[in-house]
């Protein structure tokens, strides 16, 4: 039997007996629309992951934290090492680390630091202490004026860029560029005496640029918007008055070299600071990722079995209406094998009727579930309430294995009913009213 003669035959049958060839694809329509709607809410969500680490510099990002403690026997020690690292440790893992493609220092005021304009608007905010690759590094682009130089930082230039953020809740809808801020810092330190103290710090510096929007990270809370970013060279001179980074941000040249550029850059860390390297902790961006996709993974399970037993039922519901049909239709498959019909070909026919219907249903559902998928989306927004927008990612490739997944049901549970047609002896079918 020819694929197309197949194939109309199966059409026929499904429109000879709408109503039941309806309720019948029911289970399989309502399986694979499920499946891809929590494919599409499941993989939305590791694109939402995917989006905040972007914010953050991405997955390559391995972060240099300068510790006083570390871990021993269940417990935190003090470490009693003098060691710090400085901009000679930046500028030596980017020339001695082969996996890493970029590097840059950070000095990190979060929050609580007081920003003045000229007109006497204020706004708390934080900085961040950097260089000229900070731009490249991070992949963050300026939205107005320029970024720090090589220059600035050699000249520990008084001067910032805005957060956008920061820009506009200083300056409104006016452009900030070539504009005066004083920035109001407490700076804590010890007394002759060893004791702690603080005094009240008071810069002016001019603004000489903007950032893009990027956007509060979900993982942290942090806003990057709400920033300015000073010369690294002129936060240590101003602010902490030593030559010390407490962080350093590498970022590897691939997620699957991070193990090595680690690797390289303890090596480097050691050979800087006689062998010790304690006093250093290093986080890689990936780690907190990787649980994320695993929570992502374990959900998508979840779900997609549940979905998966609507198929099951579906499967069940085609079998029973193909039995149903052989019974039916047992005087035609006696009239077929008395004008010459082969087992062979009773059976492809049958198991085309089975595979058509479950096809059309897999098509009917694809459509649905996209639909369904989006709606989710939208109603996750609502009920989250964490992010703007909610993507539902329905790829092609999904809708490749929903189609094939449904035919192949109709080959598996179609098949013991065209087996079932094909073994009809003619004469016993011929007689059957």
């Amino acid at each position: 039997m020819r694929l197309i003669e197949g194939i109309s035959i199966g059409v026929a049958a499904i429109r000879a007996h709408k109503m039941r060839s309806l309720l019948t694809m029911l289970g399989i329509i309502i399986g694979i629309a499920a499946v891809l709607a929590m494919i599409a809410i499941g993989d939305g969500a590791k694109e939402i992951v995917i989006q905040d680490v972007q914010k953050l510099g991405g997955a390559t990002r391995i972060t240099l934290y300068h510790t006083s403690y570390k871990r021993e026997n269940n417990r935190w020690v003090r470490i009693r090492s003098n060691e710090y690292m400085d901009y000679n440790d930046v500028l030596a893992i980017e020339a001695e680390c082969p996996s890493v493609s970029a590097v840059t220092p950070r000095l990190a005021d979060w929050r609580g630091v007081l920003f003045q304009a000229s007109d006497g608007t204020e706004a708390y905010a934080g900085y961040n202490g950097v260089d000229a690759t900070y731009t490249t590094a991070m992949d963050w682009d300026v939205k107005a004026g320029r970024f720090i130089t090589d220059e600035d930082v050699e000249n520990a230039a008084r001067i910032c860029v805005l957060g956008d953020e920061l820009a506009t809740e200083l300056f409104g809808n006016q452009s900030p560029i070539g504009q005066e801020i004083k920035i109001v810092k407490r700076i804590r330190y010890r007394d002759q005496w060893g004791r702690r103290a603080s005094r009240r710090s008071t810069e002016r510096l001019t603004v000489v640029g903007t950032m893009i929007q990027r956007g509060t990270s979900l993982q942290f809370g942090w806003c990057y918007d709400n920033l300015a970013f000073i010369p690294i060279s002129t936060v240590q001179e101003r602010f902490t008055g030593n030559d010390r980074i407490d962080d350093i941000m590498v970022f590897a040249n691939t997620v699957d070299v991070i193990p090595k550029a680690i690797e390289e850059v303890r090596t480097v860390i050691r050979k800087r600071h006689r062998d010790q390297d304690d006093f250093v902790r290093i986080r890689a961006m990936r780690s907190g990722m990787a649980q994320l996709e695993k929570i992502s993974k374990v959900i998508k399970v979840a779900l997609g079995s549940i979905a998966g037993f609507s198929l099951l039922v579906g499967g069940i519901g085609i079998m029973n209406m193909m039995l149903v049909a052989v019974t039916e239709r047992t005087r035609e498959i006696g009239l077929r094998k008395a004008l010459g019909a082969k087992p062979f070909d009773i059976l492809a026919q049958f198991l085309m009727e089975a595979v058509t219907m479950c096809g059309i249903g897999g098509a009917i559902g694809v459509g649905l579930g996209i639909f369904a998928g989006e709606g989710m989306a939208m109603i996750a927004v609502k009920i989250a309430k964490i992010v703007p927008e909610w993507p539902a990612v329905v790829s092609m490739e999904w809708v490749l294995i929903s189609v094939s997944f449904s035919a192949a049901i109709g080959i598996f549970f179609g098949l013991y009913p065209a087996i079932k047609a094909s073994m009809l002896p003619p004469k016993e079918a011929l007689r059957t009213d």
